[in-house]
């Protein structure tokens, strides 16, 4: 391992560091650099923080980068990967959200492989294998329903962050929970579908699937359908972006048929749970859309973690911003850049 990277957990970083000894590190954030420092001194590992991320991507010693950072941060560092020639493992799925067509232009400019991460995309790229002559009648993502499946918008107007927080099969982390939490997460995985795998919106069907099992669906056009099934656990999506194209043994739990006996499938509530049908309207109108439905939604989760705004007013913020901030049509870089900041200062606005 070359490189390991954390935002603001100084603590795992060390550990993870002195396990796994790479030749670099990078601490996002400043005021943890001293204490990173004088830790990992003794080891001669390197310490860099700030923005150093988006330069050691492109160190000549990495083969593929695992692009984990959370939201729209994960952009430049995942560009400057693939300018530079590297595989990327995608488990950053605002980068495809935000400037899908700039990055997987840029992939298909530099020879990059682009492997998917998430658990639902993984499944959908397993069944694909062999399958790229045939075409695909519909891409079937799967979604848990989050810890509030069937619950009413009365009952959302109570809901607390403590709530939120609780998601039934995954362990992740605070953003991406209430994302699930709010059916955004599934409406970024859309988005994040149709430019990995070159399918149009109106061919992704997400179907909730509270058991977890299925992981996503790939039915082509002669009907039949192949799915991905395993337990709701990151590791086996990640070792096979990471080891593509072998699967390589592994001690990971099994999963056995006799402890699920029901399987069950229902549609999602779109109306009470706004911000999947919000994505969709993103996708179908383009441009820099997506990027204002992703700056948006992380304003919103972040002050909803703070307790400033309630469950339901997120999907307001949302909505509000996608109304207000201009669209661009042909967006290039520095237009994503200038959208995600306008789309912050006026998510801010909105609340306060």
């Amino acid at each position: 391992m070359e490189v390991l990277t954390a935002g603001s957990n100084a603590d795992l970083l060390i550990e993870q560091s002195v396990v796994f000894n790479p030749n670099v590190v990078v601490i996002a954030d400043v005021n943890q650099y001293d204490k990173v420092q004088s830790a990992l001194d003794p080891l001669d590992i390197k310490v860099y923080t700030g923005d150093a991320i988006g330069e050691v991507v492109s160190m000549e010693q990495i083969d593929i980068v695992l692009t984990a950072l959370v939201g729209y941060a994960g952009l430049l560092p995942t560009i400057n990967a693939i300018k530079a020639g590297k595989d990327i493992a995608l488990a950053n799925k605002e980068t495809l959200v935000v400037a899908g067509d700039i990055v997987t232009a840029l992939a298909k400019e530099h020879g990059v492989n682009i492997y998917p991460v998430d658990s639902e995309h993984s499944a959908i790229f397993q069944c694909l294998i062999g399958e790229f002559h045939n075409p695909v009648e519909k891409l079937i993502l799967t979604a848990s329903g989050g810890p509030f499946r069937g619950q009413n918008e009365e009952f959302l107007k109570s809901v607390k962050k403590s709530d939120a927080l609780k998601h039934p099969n995954w362990d992740m982390g605070a953003k991406v929970t209430i994302d699930s939490a709010t059916l955004m997460n599934k409406g970024l995985e859309v988005i994040e579908a149709t430019w990995l795998f070159g399918i149009p919106a109106e061919k992704i069907e997400v179907l909730v699937h509270p058991q977890s099992i299925i992981h996503s669906m790939v039915q082509f056009e002669d009907g039949s359908i192949k799915a991905q099934l395993g337990l709701p656990d990151m590791k086996l999506p990640i070792q096979f972006a990471l080891s593509y194209p072998r699967r390589l043994k592994s001690d990971f739990p099994r999963m056995n048929f006799a402890d699920y006996p029901q399987l069950t499938f229902e549609q999602p509530d779109v109306q009470t749970f706004r911000n999947l049908a919000l994505a969709y309207e993103a996708l179908n109108r383009g441009g820099n859309v997506p990027c204002i439905l992703n700056a948006a939604n992380e304003i919103a989760v972040s002050e909803f973690l703070k307790e400033r705004i309630g469950f339901l007013e997120m999907s307001d913020v949302v909505e509000t911003c996608l109304s207000k901030i201009p669209y661009i049509t042909s967006p290039c870089y520095e237009d994503y850049v200038e959208t995600d900041k306008e789309t912050r200062i006026k998510a801010i606005e909105i609340i306060s």
